[in-house]
């Protein structure tokens, strides 16, 4: 028995999973995390390294990795890959000008050999700031459409600050990740 299968195992029995939430700075991806949590998010400043975050949801334990998203710091985004069990990529949906900087970076992310059995949750957040673009044209954008296959993934839109589309994210992701390392028991 491998290394590989008694890490499944002990997964398994503790029913945990390896979330990594990544997206440009400034996207609301600790916001979204404190959110989730029931946390106050009112003061928050931008992570330059990574949070982690032990979350009880639904009957899982989700591993939260909330890394940062400055430019400087995007080259470290590997080093949080191994094991990855769900990807939760956060747009801020109200940043036009960098939406192209968006897409490159996930599209980058797309390619991660280590990332690719992993499900993917987009979040089109901002979604309560005026001007912002709807999921539909988010998923335009980052030509969503043109995903390999086998990817399982969705789009939702959200605000981190209403706390909005944040469970129905959340539900999805945590279901999918289910449905293919616990086979649903």
């Amino acid at each position: 028995m491998g290394l590989l299968s008694i890490i499944r195992k002990i997964k398994r029995k503790e029913k945990e999973m390896r979330i990594l939430m990544v997206g440009l700075d400034n996207s609301g991806k600790t916001t979204i995390v404190l959110k989730i949590n029931g946390e106050d998010t009112s003061v928050i400043s931008p992570t330059l390294g990574f949070n982690i975050k032990t979350i009880n949801y639904q009957k899982y334990i989700l591993n939260i990795w909330d890394v940062g998203g400055q430019k400087t710091i995007r080259s470290y985004w590997r080093n949080y890959f191994e094991q990855t069990d769900g990807l939760v990529w956060v747009v801020d949906s109200s940043d036009l000008r960098r939406l192209d900087d968006c897409k490159h970076e996930l599209d980058n992310l797309l390619k991660e050999e280590r990332l690719s059995g992993a499900s993917l949750l987009i979040f089109a957040n901002k979604q309560d700031i005026q001007g912002a673009l709807s999921p539909e044209e988010i998923a335009k954008v980052l030509n969503l459409d043109a995903m390999d296959k086998t990817r399982h993934w969705r789009i939702v839109g959200c605000s981190a600050y209403t706390g909005e589309g944040l469970l129905e994210g959340f539900d999805w992701l945590v279901q999918d990740i289910a449905s293919r390392i616990y086979m649903l028991d």
